[in-house]
């Protein structure tokens, strides 16, 4: 995949249908005096439905398509007839997808599983024929309900990959060779920071056939969690992993302030990754004698995982890949534990949501057709809706 094709963040534009009109048709039969009314309901304004879809990666797709509209519903008819319902409109986009309200950042929902479905705009419902206004004194109602209207909203998709293991690490630590190495797959690696402008994944094959998936994203800097570098941007993609790799060169001056600074920055972003399992990578360790790994190993943080390795020569790979298999199968921290549908996600400041609309280049204006229902309409609406109201009561 091109890097220009990478898309995990776009806006568009939503619009449910709006309900069909009830009848407001009186039967005429010959022979049949007074037939009475028979007006039939309008049908349901389509549903805006979200729907997960393993097969995507990107939302590359919806930068050509960014306005999701479903069909209205077909207006009732005689002989008790219901309208037919509008056509939902299904916006499928890659697991692991949140949406936002792009005015109020205001968190909607997010898809995790594929085939999973979530309605973000419900379809207005269709309003009632005269035959269901029928009583022993107004029998023959000449009036009907009118639709409901639609529902419109400007929506942020959001793409987080679902990944096992997420890579985290200054520029430059060695992040993608270590994938290149363990994985088959083949992100761009140079000698020159942010070399890594788009994640990567990659399936890690382990023992019986057993495998799991690892998340490359760009080096993070010190203020990434203040929109520093490119980390702010995609440190979205590890909010999801089970665990987190911390990689850390060898020739650093300070191994252990290197990992604090990288600590710090991902509890800024979001305080909950700090319950995620954390294991220490030393990478680029075909640098060191075994008289400097003896010198650096009692500086380094207490009570987490370590292992010094070198993907270039390869050497300490395996005893990396048996660490991490056994801390993503600890109690506190087994796959099969992690659901996804427990997260729990908080809404977007207004302030930074716009900023990174506009930085995404996702701010140009919609240019749309609004169906909006004229007055009479609204008020025969909310006058049917009052009386129905009374008759419950």
């Amino acid at each position: 995949m091109a890097e220009s094709n990478f898309v995990d963040f776009v806006k568009i534009y939503c619009r449910s249908g709006k309900g069909g009109r009830g009848s407001t048709h009186m039967r005429r039969v010959k022979y049949i005096p007074n037939g009475g009314p028979d007006g039939g309901d309008g049908g349901r304004g389509g549903h805006v439905i979200l729907r997960a879809n393993r097969n995507l990666w990107t939302l590359l797709h919806l930068r050509y398509d960014r306005h999701a509209i479903a069909k209205s519903g077909g207006n009732g008819s005689d002989s008790r007839s219901t309208g037919k319902d509008g056509q939902d409109k299904i916006i499928e986009v890659p697991c692991g997808t949140v949406a936002y309200n792009a005015e109020t950042g205001e968190y909607l929902c997010d898809v995790t599983e594929d085939g999973q479905e979530v309605i973000l705009l419900k379809g207005g419902r269709g309003g009632l024929g005269n035959w269901n206004f029928k009583t022993a004194t107004r029998q023959a109602p000449r009036f009907a309900q009118p639709g409901e209207p639609m529902q419109e909203m400007m929506v942020v998709l959001e793409l987080k990959l679902l990944a096992d293991v997420g890579l985290v690490g200054f520029p430059n630590a060695g992040k993608s060779t270590l994938l290149s190495a363990i994985s088959a797959a083949r992100p761009k690696i140079a000698n020159y920071p942010f070399t890594t402008l788009q994640p990567n994944l990659g399936i890690v094959s382990y023992r019986d056939n057993h495998s799991f998936v690892m998340a490359d994203i760009p080096g993070i800097i010190e203020g990434a969690s203040e929109g520093k570098g490119l980390g702010l941007r995609f440190l979205r993609h590890i909010e999801r992993n089970s665990l987190l790799l911390f990689m850390i060169p060898g020739d650093a001056d300070d191994i252990a302030k290197e990992y604090s600074i990288l600590f710090n920055e991902l509890a800024k972003f979001n305080p909950e990754m700090l319950d995620k399992q954390r294991v220490l990578a030393i990478t680029k360790s075909d640098l060191l004698d075994d008289e400097l790994i003896n010198l650096i190993e009692p500086t380094l943080p207490k009570d987490l995982p370590h292992v010094f390795i070198s993907a270039v020569v390869g050497s300490g790979l395996t005893q990396l890949k048996d660490l991490l298999w056994t801390e993503l199968n600890n109690e506190s921290n087994k796959l099969e534990s992690v659901s996804y549908k427990d997260m729990v996600h908080k809404n977007k400041d207004i302030t930074y949501l716009k900023a990174e609309i506009e930085e995404m280049g996702e701010d140009e204006d919609f240019e749309y057709e609004y169906e909006e229902m004229d007055d009479d309409e609204m008020d025969d609406f909310e006058d049917d809706e009052n009386e129905n109201n009374n008759l419950d009561q």
